[in-house]
Protein backbone atom coordinates (compact mmCIF):
# COMPACT_ATOMS: atom_id res chain seq x y z
CA UNK A 1 0.00 0.00 0.00
CA UNK A 2 2.70 2.29 1.31
CA UNK A 3 4.93 0.92 -1.02
CA UNK A 4 3.24 2.24 -4.01
CA UNK A 5 2.33 5.49 -2.77
CA UNK A 6 6.14 6.36 -2.30
CA UNK A 7 7.26 4.57 -5.79
CA UNK A 8 8.98 7.91 -6.79
CA UNK A 9 11.09 8.55 -3.25
CA UNK A 10 13.52 6.67 -1.87
CA UNK A 11 13.82 5.77 1.75
CA UNK A 12 17.01 6.24 4.03
CA UNK A 13 17.04 4.69 7.29
CA UNK A 14 19.84 6.18 9.29
CA UNK A 15 19.91 3.74 12.25
CA UNK A 16 21.99 0.96 13.39
CA UNK A 17 18.69 -0.52 15.49
CA UNK A 18 17.88 -3.69 14.57
CA UNK A 19 14.45 -3.15 16.06
CA UNK A 20 13.80 0.38 14.23
CA UNK A 21 14.96 -1.75 11.04
CA UNK A 22 12.57 -4.60 11.42
CA UNK A 23 9.95 -1.98 11.87
CA UNK A 24 10.37 -1.22 8.57
CA UNK A 25 10.34 -4.14 6.95
CA UNK A 26 7.25 -4.87 8.96
CA UNK A 27 5.52 -2.06 7.54
CA UNK A 28 6.24 -3.24 4.13
CA UNK A 29 8.76 -0.24 2.87
CA UNK A 30 11.79 0.00 0.56
CA UNK A 31 14.71 1.02 1.90
CA UNK A 32 18.17 1.33 2.63
CA UNK A 33 20.50 1.75 5.66
CA UNK A 34 23.02 4.26 6.19
CA UNK A 35 25.19 5.00 9.24
CA UNK A 36 27.17 7.96 10.30
CA UNK A 37 28.52 7.67 13.49
CA UNK A 38 27.07 10.59 15.35
CA UNK A 39 28.45 11.88 18.86
CA UNK A 40 25.30 12.01 20.92
CA UNK A 41 25.90 14.66 23.14
CA UNK A 42 23.01 17.83 23.59
CA UNK A 43 22.69 20.62 26.08
CA UNK A 44 22.41 19.95 29.48
CA UNK A 45 19.51 22.43 29.78
CA UNK A 46 17.09 20.11 27.44
CA UNK A 47 14.28 18.18 29.23
CA UNK A 48 12.46 15.01 27.99
CA UNK A 49 11.38 15.57 24.40
CA UNK A 50 13.76 18.39 23.63
CA UNK A 51 16.52 15.94 24.02
CA UNK A 52 15.17 13.68 21.92
CA UNK A 53 14.34 16.34 19.04
CA UNK A 54 17.79 17.94 19.46
CA UNK A 55 19.28 14.16 18.90
CA UNK A 56 17.45 13.13 16.14
CA UNK A 57 18.03 16.20 14.48
CA UNK A 58 21.65 16.00 15.03
CA UNK A 59 21.57 12.54 13.24
CA UNK A 60 19.92 13.85 10.24
CA UNK A 61 21.79 16.95 10.49
CA UNK A 62 25.16 14.67 9.67
CA UNK A 63 23.75 14.08 6.22
CA UNK A 64 23.26 18.11 4.96
CA UNK A 65 24.32 18.31 1.74
CA UNK A 66 24.27 14.46 1.02
CA UNK A 67 20.87 13.73 0.34
CA UNK A 68 19.03 13.98 -3.52
CA UNK A 69 15.80 15.50 -4.76
CA UNK A 70 13.86 11.95 -4.14
CA UNK A 71 15.35 10.92 -0.90
CA UNK A 72 13.91 10.55 2.54
CA UNK A 73 16.51 10.79 5.37
CA UNK A 74 14.68 9.31 8.92
CA UNK A 75 16.64 9.04 11.70
CA UNK A 76 15.19 8.45 15.86
CA UNK A 77 16.10 8.75 18.70
CA UNK A 78 14.52 7.04 22.16
CA UNK A 79 14.89 7.95 26.24
CA UNK A 80 13.37 6.95 29.17
CA UNK A 81 12.58 10.04 31.28
CA UNK A 82 12.22 9.02 34.61
CA UNK A 83 12.72 11.22 37.92
CA UNK A 84 13.12 14.23 35.31
CA UNK A 85 16.16 12.14 34.26
CA UNK A 86 16.98 10.94 30.97
CA UNK A 87 18.13 7.54 31.36
CA UNK A 88 19.99 6.45 27.85
CA UNK A 89 21.67 3.04 26.81
CA UNK A 90 23.55 1.57 30.05
CA UNK A 91 26.79 1.59 31.17
CA UNK A 92 27.78 -1.70 31.86
CA UNK A 93 25.69 -4.02 33.85
CA UNK A 94 25.92 -2.44 37.57
CA UNK A 95 24.01 0.77 35.78
CA UNK A 96 21.69 -1.54 33.90
CA UNK A 97 21.15 -3.15 37.09
CA UNK A 98 20.58 0.57 39.19
CA UNK A 99 18.32 1.35 35.96
CA UNK A 100 16.02 -1.12 36.24
CA UNK A 101 15.76 -1.02 40.09
CA UNK A 102 14.94 3.43 39.82
CA UNK A 103 12.26 1.91 37.02
CA UNK A 104 10.21 -0.84 40.22
CA UNK A 105 7.00 -0.23 40.90
CA UNK A 106 6.84 3.28 39.27
CA UNK A 107 5.96 4.86 35.80
CA UNK A 108 8.31 6.28 33.25
CA UNK A 109 7.70 7.82 29.83
CA UNK A 110 9.55 6.59 26.73
CA UNK A 111 9.98 9.32 24.48
CA UNK A 112 10.85 8.75 20.75
CA UNK A 113 11.46 11.57 18.40
CA UNK A 114 11.63 10.93 14.41
CA UNK A 115 13.04 13.26 12.09
CA UNK A 116 11.86 13.16 8.35
CA UNK A 117 14.53 14.76 6.51
CA UNK A 118 14.35 15.77 2.50
CA UNK A 119 16.39 18.60 0.57
CA UNK A 120 14.18 20.89 1.12
CA UNK A 121 13.28 20.76 4.71
CA UNK A 122 13.42 18.52 8.10
CA UNK A 123 10.04 17.97 9.78
CA UNK A 124 10.50 16.46 13.67
CA UNK A 125 8.22 14.74 15.50
CA UNK A 126 7.91 13.14 18.79
CA UNK A 127 5.86 10.62 20.94
CA UNK A 128 5.57 9.76 24.87
CA UNK A 129 4.09 6.63 26.06
CA UNK A 130 3.70 6.11 29.87
CA UNK A 131 5.16 2.65 31.37
CA UNK A 132 4.15 0.80 34.40
CA UNK A 133 6.18 -1.64 36.08
CA UNK A 134 5.33 -3.46 39.06
CA UNK A 135 7.83 -4.47 41.76
CA UNK A 136 10.87 -6.06 40.22
CA UNK A 137 12.79 -8.44 42.34
CA UNK A 138 16.90 -8.73 42.61
CA UNK A 139 16.77 -12.07 41.28
CA UNK A 140 14.51 -10.88 38.32
CA UNK A 141 16.74 -8.22 37.26
CA UNK A 142 19.74 -10.29 37.56
CA UNK A 143 17.97 -13.02 35.69
CA UNK A 144 16.76 -10.45 32.69
CA UNK A 145 20.37 -9.15 32.66
CA UNK A 146 22.10 -12.40 32.60
CA UNK A 147 20.12 -13.89 29.99
CA UNK A 148 19.27 -11.01 28.32
CA UNK A 149 21.67 -8.56 28.00
CA UNK A 150 19.92 -5.54 27.37
CA UNK A 151 22.80 -3.16 27.32
CA UNK A 152 21.78 -1.76 23.44
CA UNK A 153 18.43 -0.36 24.99
CA UNK A 154 17.53 2.78 26.71
CA UNK A 155 16.59 2.64 30.30
CA UNK A 156 18.01 -0.88 30.19
CA UNK A 157 14.93 -2.73 28.97
CA UNK A 158 12.92 -4.56 25.97
CA UNK A 159 9.15 -4.34 26.05
CA UNK A 160 9.32 -6.79 23.61
CA UNK A 161 11.45 -9.34 26.27
CA UNK A 162 11.02 -10.82 29.23
CA UNK A 163 10.91 -8.54 31.49
CA UNK A 164 7.50 -6.76 29.43
CA UNK A 165 5.50 -9.97 29.84
CA UNK A 166 6.68 -10.11 33.76
CA UNK A 167 7.36 -6.94 34.65
CA UNK A 168 4.91 -4.39 33.12
CA UNK A 169 2.07 -3.53 35.04
CA UNK A 170 0.17 -0.59 32.73
CA UNK A 171 1.14 0.68 29.21
CA UNK A 172 -0.46 3.87 27.82
CA UNK A 173 -0.15 4.57 24.20
CA UNK A 174 1.62 3.26 21.51
CA UNK A 175 3.44 0.06 22.29
CA UNK A 176 5.93 -0.12 19.26
CA UNK A 177 6.79 3.87 20.45
CA UNK A 178 8.38 1.61 23.67
CA UNK A 179 10.35 -0.76 20.61
CA UNK A 180 11.55 2.69 19.48
CA UNK A 181 9.28 4.16 16.96
CA UNK A 182 5.86 5.14 16.86
CA UNK A 183 5.39 3.12 13.99
CA UNK A 184 1.80 4.29 13.31
CA UNK A 185 2.98 7.95 13.40
CA UNK A 186 5.58 7.07 10.54
CA UNK A 187 2.96 5.31 8.71
CA UNK A 188 1.03 8.38 8.48
CA UNK A 189 3.32 10.84 8.04
CA UNK A 190 4.97 8.69 5.07
CA UNK A 191 1.06 8.35 3.71
CA UNK A 192 0.24 12.53 3.92
CA UNK A 193 3.55 13.51 1.81
CA UNK A 194 1.74 14.58 -0.96
CA UNK A 195 -0.87 15.69 0.78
Amino acid sequence: MLRHKLANYSLILASGSPRRQQFFKDLDLDFEIRLKEVEEIYPPELKAEAITNYLAELKANAFEGELNDNEILITSDTIVWHNNTALGKPKDEQDAFAILKSLSNATHEVITSVCFKTKEKTDTFFEVTKVTFNTLSDEAIQYYLDHYKPYDKAGAYGIQEWIGFVGVAKIEGSYTNVMGMPTDKVFDYLNNLDN
